[in-house]
């Protein structure tokens, strides 16, 4: 089903009405509110999405009775006065579903006469939806203004102080509240003073009169007039109007603070990877909010139309790669503001605090790699990979007795490879558009070009570098993508001898007649991401390994003997796993794919689930010891203000545990069986291959004119255009794609990234398949 919108309309101004508790008084607050607007000449409306109990105390209906001519609808009525959860047990409401009326109905009423709407929910905050989780979450993704009905009664401080916090929690703004007065227990007064410092007003109203105990006709006639003339006089106090107009101010404030914010963003802001010549307001996408895999995005259009100012757009870039649990995850956040307010941040080197240490212990449980025995703390990727290198070049030097001081110390990789922006990892990396004008880079090392995987007209090939195919052979077309990680077999096969022949004899010669010295092998396993979604052939990726681990002498110049070597063998194996690691290609690991444990390993992006920055460098015991001596300059000294930020940690370890959780629990079988009923899974260590992209997408994108190739797995799929000028970082191939991306279709656009000739997307680990299916629609059409 296509996503909702975040609601925000110029003509309407649409209100969601929170209860602290059941039985606060909210569909008498919002009598009082459509009584006032309706007092005003303008038209009120009220909508109840679900509504429990006997048809004549609907909520709907008081309002129909007595509301000055309200327009009023109930989405979803159940006649059993108890929880919607329980009341709908017979019914199939989705949330999706549900979503879906309540926005059509606020856009409907945009269309017609109606200056103003409440949409009430039922009990608390925390009172469960139909299918049962809880409205604050059920009604995050309209993300309406909030009135908060709080509760005047004994412990009601604490249970609207608590609603309060629930909502923020949840990324709501709470604009306005209610309560009604209560001279004994006076939280009005109390919580006036609590708000009015969150600069958010709060009016409280006088109690309604008290219901009679029996309601014969004589009764609730007199019931009822009581009531017309309670609604007749409050809703004409100064303090509801003066909201009323303080709510109208809001609405047009938030619409001309999103209008003005590109204009205001291209004065201000320096962005990232971005060439600032040319570009303009108008190619800035600002983002209201987030939720799932969506941004709402507003439309940046003065008109007076009245369609919604947001729209859903797909975060096809799944935010730089840190997506991995949806946006404003509420578990996430939960987490985050436990440790935030348990510790906040607190001093690390030769301390210890329990989610770090929680952290360590699980991660190298989900890494389940027997070197790995120490976990070191630091902020994102780059740096993370700066620790890697200093580790690893530290530990070459030691067993080969280099001084690196004197000596040039090289790395060995991948072309394409790219380890992040600061200035020692760019090092790491051969020249290309991302470095070569940074006036301290040198590239010190040699990268090693490769086999691509690809689909091509609907058929699996791994393609070969003509200028390779000498010594590596031909293309090679295979039947599924489980073949292609079948590396049990294919380490037997003819293409892995010629692959470790000419791995050696390329090293042998850059030793011993070019004289390099090597102090790592990098690797990002499986996917190049930078460098432009570049599929290496794993079977070129292990065999590199295995010439490295299993040929120590290849680095031993002049015949020098080494140090004894316990646990890693020729050079330190390095993987960058800060884009493929923790379930971004379906696995825990992406090392799995290769069969290999590496001596050193890179974490994060999806390290805490797409809400914070933190990454961790993994060593073995050997690599740690290397460090150790009597001499404080042999420690490994590297370190942030930030290092194993608690809210950071505590994030990690839940984010951990969800996507475990999910590994495990069927949350993926659909796609695994979509990705498996074509083909038998490989060996055991192989097997498990798979994408939440579907496999008949990419059998069609790859068989389309614009498509030079494909490919998909896990949550990552890579489209390659076809480009006469021979593709690359600074190709312009795909920027049509993204443009019609962009414009979408009627229910939402993509936001998404290319690099060069390449688009590429991505989802979280928890994208819907109808959300997914949807998105597969709107590549479909894009690329006719």
């Amino acid at each position: 089903m296509a996503p909702v919108g975040a609601g925000l309309w110029r003509t309407l101004r649409a209100q969601q009405v929170y209860g602290a508790n059941t039985d606060v008084g909210k569909t008498i607050v919002s009598t009082v509110l459509c009584n006032a607007i309706q007092k005003q000449k303008q038209r009120a409306a009220f909508l109840k999405p679900v509504s429990t109990g006997a048809l004549d105390d609907a909520d709907d209906r008081h309002l129909k009775r007595y509301g000055a001519g309200t327009l009023t609808k109930c989405l979803y009525q159940f006649d059993e006065p108890v929880s919607p959860h329980i009341a709908a047990k017979q019914k199939n409401i989705s949330d999706d579903d549900l979503l879906a009326s309540i926005h059509k109905t606020l856009s409907d009423w945009a269309r017609s006469d109606v200056d103003f709407a409440l949409v009430e929910t039922a009990g608390g905050v925390h009172s469960p939806g139909p299918n049962g989780n809880s409205q604050a979450d059920l009604y995050r993704p309209l993300r309406l203004p909030i009135v908060l009905v709080a509760d005047s009664r004994l412990g009601g401080i604490s249970s609207s102080v608590s609603a309060y916090e629930s909502l923020l929690l949840r990324g709501y703004d709470i604009q306005s509240v209610l309560l009604f007065r209560d001279e004994y227990y006076q939280n009005h007064e109390y919580l006036r003073d609590f708000f009015r410092n969150k600069s958010i007003p709060l009016v409280s109203l006088p109690a309604p009169p008290a219901k009679p105990l029996q309601l014969d006709a004589d009764s609730q006639l007199r019931d009822e007039e009581a009531m017309s003339s309670y609604y007749q006089k409050v809703s004409q106090e100064s303090e509801i109007l003066r909201l009323l107009e303080e709510m109208s101010v809001k609405n047009t404030e938030r619409i001309e603070r999103l209008d003005e914010m590109a204009d205001r963003a291209h004065d201000l802001i320096w962005y990232p990877f971005t060439q600032h010549q040319g570009m303009s307001a108008k190619d800035i996408t600002v983002i209201d909010s987030a939720h799932d895999d969506y941004f709402q995005t507003f439309k940046s259009s003065s008109s007076t139309k009245p369609d919604s100012e947001l729209r859903p757009t797909f975060d096809g870039s799944a935010s730089w790669w840190t997506q991995g649990l949806g946006h404003g995850n509420p578990d996430l956040s939960l987490s985050a503001a436990y440790a935030a307010g348990r510790y906040g941040h607190v001093m690390f080197a030769g301390a210890v605090h329990e989610p770090a240490l929680s952290l360590a212990d699980r991660l190298l449980k989900t890494l389940d790699n027997p070197r790995f025995t120490k976990v070191f703390y630091t902020d994102n990727g780059s740096t993370g990979m700066e620790v890697a290198v200093k580790m690893g070049l530290r530990v070459a030097c030691d067993r080969y007795g280099w001084d690196a001081s004197q000596e040039k110390i090289n790395i060995l990789g991948l072309k394409g490879s790219y380890h992040g922006d600061t200035i020692g990892v760019m090092d790491c990396s051969e020249p290309s558009t991302y470095n070569k004008k940074v006036e301290w880079y040198r590239g010190r090392g040699h990268w090693f070009d490769f086999p691509l995987v690809k689909m091509v007209n609907g058929t699996w090939k791994i393609e070969v570098p003509e200028e390779l195919r000498a010594d590596l052979g031909p293309d090679v077309e295979v039947d599924s993508l489980n073949s292609v990680f079948d590396l049990d077999q294919r380490l037997q096969s003819d293409a892995a001898q010629r692959y470790k022949e000419y791995i050696r004899r390329t090293i042998e010669d850059l030793v011993q007649k070019q004289g390099m010295k090597f102090g790592a092998l990098i690797l990002e396993p499986v996917i190049l991401g930078a460098g432009g979604m570049l599929f290496c052939d794993p079977l070129f990726q292990r065999c590199l390994t295995d010439v490295v681990r299993d040929n120590p002498e290849l680095f031993s110049a002049q015949n020098n003997t080494p140090k004894s070597a316990p646990s890693w063998s020729g050079l330190p194996v390095i993987f960058d796993e800060v884009f493929t690691g923790l379930y971004r290609l379906g696995r825990p690991t992406s090392a799995s794919f290769l069969d290999v444990h590496p001596d050193i390993a890179v974490n994060a992006k999806l390290l805490t689930g797409g809400l914070i920055p933190l990454c961790t460098t993994v060593a073995s015991q050997e690599i740690f010891d290397t460090f150790s001596s009597p001499e404080k300059s042999d420690a490994l000294l590297h370190g942030h203000s930030y290092t194993a930020h608690a809210v950071g940690c505590t994030v990690a370890v839940d984010s951990l545990k969800t996507m475990s959780d999910m590994d495990v629990n069927g949350s993926w079988d659909g796609f695994r069986a979509d990705w498996n009923a074509t083909s038998a899974p490989a060996k055991e260590s192989s097997a498990d291959v798979w994408s939440v992209w579907s496999q008949g997408l990419l059998k069609d994108l790859s068989c389309t004119d614009a498509v030079e190739s494909v490919f998909a797995i896990g949550t990552v799929l890579s489209i390659s255009l076809r480009d006469a000028q021979g593709g690359g970082y600074t190709s312009t191939a795909a920027k049509g794609l993204q443009q019609k991306l962009a414009v979408g279709g009627d229910q939402f656009n993509v936001h998404s990234r290319v690099l060069g000739n390449v688009l590429y997307l991505m989802s979280s680990v928890t994208s819907k398949p109808d959300s997914l299916k949807e998105m597969e629609k709107l590549l479909r059409t894009s690329l006719q």
